[in-house]
């Protein structure tokens, strides 16, 4: 019986064998689309700059379209070669495929979460009432279109808890209506709010206060520049038309504004923010019948948040003196920053994030881009640190007031998303819900280790691997990255990257300057006329893991989405022979004309403005569109996109192939992926995802010459 189990298992060893699927040796590429040029150029400060594909940024003509078409059909053709692109989207698949679920949150008497069987398009909004009550489907965005192309958002709750505005959101744009249900009946109201962007919904009494933009001109909503943001009062029952404008300013178009309200409904405080960051606050004490909006902090060089109030008082959080943020207690009525009473002050780690619950404060700081919580009580005592599971990071910390218990999300790079219920009396924290995903995560390990950037500095890197992999220079890596407007990247688990993980790869995420996994001065030291110290830092992190033996260059993908597709893009044009694959996905890569589209104007204090000669000139040393140059060799480029991506617009991927495509000679493939009734990510459905990433890890096993 031993035997024959044994000459069993060798018998499998060899189909398996034989079964195995290389990269193939050759591909036939299609010929590229013939892009025209036109003689389009813009006169700066004296240098003059072709932009020959300008009319790509006409996203709705019938002559994009067509070029569209034509691009994804040479990429489809290139991606059909690949021996084992079934084989990756049948196995994305297995691993997508288990029950997943949110951590629940209070409100009332019902508790609210998410759960998606498994490939559901959208996850489900369920509801119970107590936490051991039946569960009931609450919102289904699935049922909301035929191809789960629409996302479902939860804005806010009336005070009395009996209201709940939600917003939805059609094929991955920015823009969303917003609707109203009633908790208790599920019924939907009559309530619709069209135009709203980036809104949330402030209750106060039977209404809320949100935020939106003038109805744009047919046909431009996914690619004109929105100016004038407004904050409205809608009264649940009216009509939008009858809804009260609250805020706007005429002179400046180019600020966004939003609005909250203290949890006792006492404040309506408004945030003015000129772009990504810095911005100023406004109130209105809703007490007193005769108050009116006054300025609370003005802006807009340094960020502010209103946490809740204190009676009378405000607390705000703010890096006004403090780089890595403080809590300070604010008196409207006296409000000189001179004045203000500090409640926690700055410590060394960065304040990443301060919530409420249970009636005191819980301030989230990431030690080396790691999550850690703190308890104080409202005059800033310290209560006590919470302790975490591992090392990770974790999601939903906080609640009402009346809260005695909280849930809360944790994961790491090798530890699925799992449910915690924190105690608040107890200071205990205990498993609620394990993941049920079908994968042996124990397999692999994670390290963080510390590399000098060009300037000298010190940048924190996580790898992520199999335990005993062999340090001799040829494991493919995945280098992905972000670097910008204040988003620390922390560890956190990814379904997707484990397909890369199960077949040898090493994926490796440094915490580059730009993002603020050490606070503001972190963030600073890559902006603005300093944005290079981001692509030198992600160059620096390549250049250590060939020189601590790794990989190699003909082993590296490079990856980054949004601000990350301009760090891949810039990456790729500085340094193409240090990297093999280049994935920039939504990128920003037109720096010249970024701030011409939808919000891009927001992005002006991040990058600079081509408007300033002093912007101008770093922007265009470092923009990729305008540093592609005929003769060089660059590394296997999918550029991926979306039709409906109305925050970085299209045109930015378009024109960056069409260039590529121009003046590359060499042999790698320089492809673009463009998704239909697809956005900029949020709200993706399941289906979109698993065939995108399908593509995506097809074409770099094959151009890193991994086998399956």
């Amino acid at each position: 019986m031993k035997k024959q189990i044994v000459f069993s298992l060798f018998a499998l060893s060899l189909f398996a064998c034989k079964q195995e699927k290389q990269a193939a040796e050759k591909i036939t590429l299609m010929k590229y689309p013939e892009t025209k040029k036109d003689s389009t150029t813009d006169n700066y400060f004296g240098t003059q700059i072709a932009d020959p594909y300008r009319w790509l940024e006409n996203d709705t003509s019938a002559e994009t379209k067509t070029w569209v078409d034509a691009q994804n059909k040479v990429t489809q053709n290139y991606l059909a070669q690949i021996p084992y692109r079934a084989d990756i989207k049948k196995r994305l698949t297995e691993i997508w495929n288990y029950p997943k679920e949110t951590a629940p949150f209070k409100v009332g008497e019902y508790y609210f979460f998410t759960k998606n069987d498994g490939l559901q398009n959208q996850s489900i909004w369920f509801i119970k009432k107590g936490l051991d009550g039946a569960e009931e489907v609450f919102l289904d965005p699935n049922k909301l279109t035929a191809d789960g192309t629409a996302a479902v958002s939860l804005l806010g709750f009336s005070h009395d808890k009996k209201y709940l505005a939600y917003s939805v959101a059609q094929a991955g744009s920015d823009w969303s209506n917003i609707y109203v249900i009633e908790v208790a009946t599920k019924l939907k109201q009559a309530d619709e709010l069209k135009w709203t962007k980036f809104s949330g919904a402030a209750w106060r009494g039977d209404g809320f206060y949100y935020s939106k933009f003038d109805e744009p001109v047919k046909g431009t909503d996914l690619s004109a520049a929105n100016k004038y943001q407004k904050v409205y009062y809608h009264k649940l029952g009216d009509q939008q038309k009858n809804d009260q404008l609250v805020f706007e300013d005429k002179t400046n178009p180019n600020l966004y504004f939003g609005a909250g309200v203290t949890e006792d409904e006492r404040f309506l405080v408004i945030y003015a923010n000129a772009g990504t960051s810095g911005n100023a606050l406004y109130y209105q004490d809703l007490k007193l019948p005769s108050s009116k909006i006054s300025q609370l902090v003005k802006g807009f060089e340094n960020n502010h948040s209103v946490v809740d109030n204190v009676g009378e008082k405000l607390l705000v959080s703010t890096d006004l003196g403090a780089e890595n943020k403080q809590i300070v207690l604010v008196d409207p009525k006296n409000n000189d920053p001179k004045n203000w009473q500090k409640i926690i002050p700055e410590s060394k780690l960065a304040m990443e994030n301060i919530s409420t619950g249970g009636g005191f404060l819980w301030a989230t700081y990431l030690k080396d881009a790691s999550t850690s919580i703190v308890q104080f009580d409202l005059t800033g005592k310290k209560i006590s640190e919470v302790k975490l599971p591992a090392i990770g990071t974790v999601d939903g910390f906080g609640g009402y007031k009346e809260d005695q218990e909280f849930f809360y999300s944790f994961s790491n790079f090798t530890t699925p998303s799992s449910i915690y219920r924190y105690d608040l009396k107890k200071g205990e924290s205990t498993l609620y819900r394990k993941s049920a995903i079908q994968l042996n995560t124990e397999n692999y390990e994670t390290k963080q280790v510390f590399y000098p950037s060009k300037d000298g500095t010190k940048v924190p890197m996580f790898i992520v691997h199999k335990k005993g992999i062999k340090l001799d220079g040829n494991n493919p890596v995945y280098l992905y990255g972000y670097g910008g407007f204040q988003i620390s990247l922390t560890p956190g688990f990814s379904l997707s990257r484990m397909l890369f993980l199960e077949h040898g790869g090493i994926y490796v995420q440094p915490s580059l300057r730009g993002g603020s996994e050490y606070g503001e001065a972190w963030h600073k030291g890559g902006m603005l006329e300093k944005k290079q110290n981001v692509f030198d830092d992600f160059i620096a992190a390549a250049e250590y893991l060939i020189k601590e033996k790794y990989t190699n260059p003909g082993k590296i993908a490079i990856s980054g989405g949004s601000n990350g597709g301009l760090l891949v893009g810039a990456c790729m044009t500085q340094r193409p022979e240090l990297f093999k694959v280049a994935l920039p996905a939504v990128g920003v890569l037109d720096m010249l004309r970024y701030h011409k589209f939808t919000v891009g104007w927001g992005w002006v204090v991040e990058y600079g403005s081509s408007n300033k000669k002093a912007d101008f000139d770093y922007l265009i040393k470092y923009s990729p569109l305008h540093n592609v140059k005929s003769g060089v060799n660059y590394p296997a480029t999918l550029i991926t996109t979306a039709d409906h991506d109305d925050r970085v617009v299209p045109a930015h991927s378009f024109k960056f192939a069409a260039t590529l495509q121009e003046k590359y000679k060499g042999n790698n493939p320089m492809l673009i992926r463009i998704e239909t009734k697809a956005g900029h990510g949020a709200g993706k459905p399941t289906t979109k995802l698993i065939e995108e990433s399908a593509d995506v890890w097809s074409f770099v096993f094959q151009n890193l010459g991994m086998g399956w």
